[in-house]
């Protein structure tokens, strides 16, 4: 199992970030500030996480991702729970995100407890250059979950 580490922002690896969001200009617009987790088996990176606080006791959960070569391994899994066991004892009270309407991405938030809270339509469509498509299917409406800390 992996170790977990709290980062600065500049020690993510973008192409691992880049696993989970396309656009490197949007992965900018989040990192600074950060908090970042970075998930190391034998000193290698294989996984990251990064949140910000958007208001008083929450968090927002923009990118989760696991080098290819170590997904379904349970490294996501685990880092996400490492990293909503810190928030809890950092006294946060909730954490946000969104996601596409479909996909592996679901149903693993909501493995670790997150509910669907309300849908952004055309999200996709409106702030990315480039169609993301998943299983053959273009995202275009995010879905906004959050879990109750």
């Amino acid at each position: 199992m992996p170790t977990f580490s709290r980062v600065a922002p500049q020690e993510l690896p973008m192409p691992l970030l880049l696993l989970a969001d396309p656009s490197e200009h949007h992965i900018a617009t989040y990192l600074e500030g950060a908090l970042c987790y970075l998930a190391s088996e034998q000193g290698q990176p294989v996984g990251a996480c990064v949140l910000n606080v958007n208001r008083d006791g929450v968090l927002e959960l923009f990118n989760i991702a696991v080098a290819i070569e170590a997904q379904a391994q349970g490294i996501g899994s685990a880092l996400l729970e490492h990293v909503i066991a810190d928030a809890r004892a950092q006294g946060h009270a909730r954490i946000e995100l969104g996601t596409g309407t479909f996909g592996h991405q679901l149903a693993f938030y909501q493995r670790a407890g997150f509910r669907v809270e309300s849908v952004i339509r055309d999200h996709f469509l409106d702030h990315y250059d480039e169609p993301i498509h998943e299983q053959g299917i273009q995202h275009k409406d995010m879905l906004r979950l959050a879990l109750t800390l």
